[in-house]
């Protein structure tokens, strides 16, 4: 990427943030060059300190300097967000939307004239420079765009290009996993303290398991079943817990919240 562009990032929150983040520690442009709006003036003066970043309480000027804009809104407020930036956003800039259940062709109706835009779904692993982000760009973005959003992309996680018809499943599977895991994580944590381990220890404990599986099942390209037969030695303990878990409908609990969460983004 050209290091001379300017990033804007509309939205400060946790996820607008791990996005400010990412970019400042790539050092794919000065820290100069990547400004953050937010309403909150204790929240823009933290992003400031944190990561160098510029920031602003306006959209309006962000926009009008900015090559490549990220739109870091919920859901709805993206209209009313739009309709404010409309007529200062670039001609050529790139427009990235991180708003979760709306499409390429409702953001870009709302610019009412052709803009290159991206959509995207990260998930809060971007706070920590891991996040899982799924992107899809419309008919205008260039190839050399999307190698700089990629770039952009990868400085605070991982990225693939999809289809856009699997976005409301990227939703459902990175975005949202946070809080299935969280969940999953404080379950075993209860049980832990149930018998009898401190819960501060037993969140520890849950956590790097959690990590450690993860990054084993990324470095060696097993997959998740092949890594379940490894540790469940036959009549050992892993398959017994394994078993009552299944018993008590643990797949079928987990198929039928993803798939809700895939309808609930496709409604939005």
């Amino acid at each position: 990427m050209n290091p001379s562009k300017i990033i804007g990032i509309i939205g400060g929150g946790n996820m607008g943030g791990g996005i400010a983040r990412g970019i400042a520690a790539s050092d794919i442009v000065p820290v100069n060059n990547i400004i953050v709006s937010d309403v909150s003036a204790k929240r823009r003066a933290e992003l400031e300190d944190k990561y160098g970043v510029r920031t602003t309480a306006g959209n309006v000027e962000l926009c009008s300097e900015a090559d490549i804009i990220f739109l870091v809104v919920k859901p709805f407020l993206l209209a009313k967000v739009v309709d404010e930036i409309r007529d200062y956003v670039n001609e050529d800039a790139l427009v990235i939307s991180v708003a979760a259940g709306q499409s390429i062709k409702k953001v870009g109706d709302m610019f009412k004239r052709p803009i290159h835009l991206i959509r995207i779904m990260p998930n809060l692993g971007a706070v920590v420079g891991e996040s899982m982000t799924g992107f899809t760009p419309n008919e205008f973005v260039t190839e050399e765009e999307l190698a700089d959003a990629a770039e952009l992309f990868n400085s605070f996680g991982k990225c693939e290009q999809i289809d856009e018809k699997l976005m409301d499943v990227i939703t459902a599977v990175s975005g949202s996993a946070p809080a299935y895991i969280c969940t999953f994580i404080d379950a075993m944590a209860d049980a832990a303290v149930l018998n009898g381990m401190p819960r501060a220890k037993a969140y520890t404990i849950c956590e790097q398991a959690l990590l450690g599986t993860a990054k084993y099942l990324l470095e060696t390209k097993v997959t998740p079943s092949e890594l379940k037969d490894m540790v469940c030695t036959p009549g050992g303990t892993s398959i017994e817990a394994v078993t009552v878990m299944e018993g008590l409908g643990l797949r079928g609990a987990v198929h039928a919240g993803v798939t809700a969460c895939t309808e609930k983004s496709r409604n939005l």
